[in-house]
């Protein structure tokens, strides 16, 4: 009788007979909620997410689809890019940087940070990949991920001569940015963003020895990448001469420039602005090509500026001419 009243306390821990077995805590986990319905392409077996895998695994495939700017498709590819790291992958969302896709680690510890990225991930229609965390080590070659990657799809660099027929088709003067050795894409950004501020119809950089279209030079933009095309040139000579074939005055940046800014007089003129690195400067056979070299006066014991300010500056000055 004493045994069948005690396992009826347990059963019934109402009951006032006897002492109430607890469950020394094991249950407390029960009590705890789940935090927010994860998105549907975050759940196993849904039909979004298995829609999501197909069209991630297709963007792999195919080289990821383009960008929002110029695409007449005689420019090169670059290579596919990981941004990982959950302040740098929603930092890359937020900058509107384009991706095929973003790879999630199974039972991932959600915060701020994750729950914003898997927002901004959904409203720009980007696929989300649920991945091992072995998975994701592999696909950041063992970088910090904390969970979180983004895959850049290859840039889609325009042909130097399409950034004339966009000037032409707009029925504007050409104004064009070619860059000689500039390695940081930082710089390659920032120029964009001066280049998108002050109406310059596009970008050129060589193909070899300098910065390309990585998330770093779409973060540093500002989202004016989207707005204004970039492309690469093999020989960078040859292409600043085809320009002045096609009538472009060509003007190089110089410290010791033939003319300051301010005695610029082909301003209204279509126009080439080439652009050294602070350390070098511009290469002996590209200043040899420029019909003239403009020098921006500065206070003294300033010897250069930063690429993406210089460009600014030019360009303002181009802008303020041609207003």
């Amino acid at each position: 009788m004493a045994g069948n009243s005690q396992r009826r306390n347990r059963r019934n821990p109402g009951s006032k007979k006897g002492a109430q077995v607890g469950t020394g805590g094991h249950s407390r986990r029960a009590l705890r909620g789940k935090g927010p319905t994860p998105p549907a392409e975050m759940r196993k077996g849904h039909a979004k997410q298995r829609a999501a895998n197909a069209a991630a695994k297709r963007a792999q495939q195919d080289g990821g689809g383009g960008r929002r700017g110029v695409q007449r498709g005689r420019g090169g590819r670059g290579d596919k890019e990981m941004v990982y790291g959950r302040n740098s992958v929603v930092e890359a969302l937020r900058a509107g940087i384009p991706a095929n896709a973003m790879y999630v680690a199974q039972f991932i510890d959600s915060d701020d940070r994750v729950r914003e990225a898997l927002k901004l991930a959904n409203d720009m229609g980007v696929p989300l990949l649920e991945a091992p965390r072995p998975e994701l080590d592999r696909l950041t070659e063992g970088g910090h991920h904390q969970g979180l990657a983004l895959q850049i799809p290859p840039y889609e660099y325009a042909h130097p001569d399409d950034l004339v027929e966009v000037a032409h088709d707009n029925g504007e003067v050409p104004l064009i940015v070619v860059l000689d050795g500039i390695t940081d894409p930082r710089n390659l950004g920032a120029v964009i963003r001066s280049a998108a501020a002050f109406g310059a119809h596009g970008v050129v950089v060589p193909e070899r020895r300098a910065a390309g279209m990585t998330a770093g030079a779409w973060k540093t933009s500002a989202g004016a990448a989207a707005r204004v095309p970039v492309a690469r040139a093999s020989n960078l000579r040859q292409v600043l001469e085809s320009y002045q074939k096609q009538g472009l005055f060509v003007v190089g940046l110089a410290a010791d420039g033939s003319v300051d800014l301010g005695d610029l007089d082909t301003a209204q003129e279509p126009l080439v602005v080439v652009v050294g690195s602070e350390g070098k400067g511009l290469s002996r056979l590209v200043t040899e090509t420029c019909d003239q070299t403009v020098a921006i006066p500065m206070a003294v014991g300033n010897e250069s500026l930063n690429a993406g300010v210089a460009t600014g500056i030019v360009l303002y000055e181009v802008a303020r001419q041609r207003a």
